[in-house]
């Protein structure tokens, strides 16, 4: 199992008394961010509480059977009926795109991701198989279980801009960010130095079922059972310590800001293969690339 590095409560973003009395089943980490927790995943809106029919974006879609939540969530934050203008997603993992087709369907909206991330969005190509052997937890034991199949959602897929803007996110930029998957990316914004990260590192220890449970704030690496390209993996946590966010959003996890967030990040950056990396395991031994196609098993 990883080395844990912790996270005293000072680094959480969350203000609980806050979130209790707006009542739009979410967590504000800032006037137009939002996330809400549904079981082992988040999902994270973008866009001003009352921002009304199209003024927001979701980033990815949950486990399967949360379309509900998310819709209700969205509601009770944006207004009645608020459709967002498109949802972004950060990769295709199952616990990532559960609703999506549903969603994207039901709220008649783009999607944008990166074009090594289409495959697994199209129906096209599945993910590799999961590595139940890393981790020694509950959470990666089970991932022998977990969905690889593509969902499709070809129709709306597009591809985020060659520029690096997020569409309908005006200050916002993608970084590529792969490893966990070869078309990951993370959000960041400059002006506030907010970072939505994806599945890029996560703060609870994903393997454990203890861990996700408890939600005590701890500096991870990515989920190893689906990560499956370490190298990959260490250069994009890099790319995101050196950004010098402010505050993490991660996927998994609670977010985290300021110094010792900071302080924890550039720890995992810099110690990432002790810290981070399973001392054995399938993709460690033989990472999947999307040059080569190994990145893409059969639907």
């Amino acid at each position: 199992m990883s080395e844990q590095i912790p996270l005293s409560d000072d680094a959480s973003a969350l203000e609980p008394e806050l979130d209790a009395a707006r009542r739009d089943h979410t967590h504000e980490v800032a006037p137009d961010l939002a996330y809400r927790r549904l079981g082992i995943v988040n999902v994270v809106f973008v866009g001003p509480a009352g921002a009304g029919d199209r003024g927001w974006v979701l980033i990815d879609a949950g486990l399967a059977g949360t379309a509900g939540l998310i819709r209700s969530a969205a509601q009770a934050r944006f207004g009645p009926d608020s459709r967002p203008a498109a949802i972004v997603m950060t990769h295709g993992h199952f616990d990532h795109v559960g609703a999506l087709e549903q969603l994207a369907e039901a709220w008649d909206v783009p999607v944008h991701a990166h074009p090594l991330e289409h495959p697994y969005l199209n129906g096209s190509a599945a993910y590799p198989p999961a590595d139940p052997g890393v981790g020694g937890g509950l959470m990666a034991r089970l991932s022998r279980l977990y969905p690889t199949r593509p969902v499709d959602v070809g129709a709306r897929l597009r591809a985020l801009p060659e520029d690096g803007s997020v569409p309908f996110m005006p200050g916002w930029r993608w970084v590529h960010t792969p490893g966990h998957s070869v078309g990951h990316v993370s959000l960041w914004r400059e002006q506030d130095g907010a970072l939505i990260v994806g599945d890029a590192f996560c703060t609870t220890g994903q393997e454990s079922a203890y861990d996700v449970a408890r939600q005590e704030p701890q500096m991870h690496g990515p989920p190893m059972y689906f990560t499956i390209d370490w190298q990959a993996a260490e250069e994009s946590v890099r790319r995101l310590a050196a950004l010098r966010p402010e505050l993490a959003l991660t996927f998994h996890g609670q977010p985290m800001r300021g110094p010792e967030m900071r302080g924890a990040l550039d720890r995992l950056a810099a110690e990432f293969r002790t810290v981070a990396v399973p001392s054995k395991g399938r993709y460690v031994a033989a990472p999947r690339h999307a040059a080569d196609g190994s990145a893409y098993e059969a639907p």
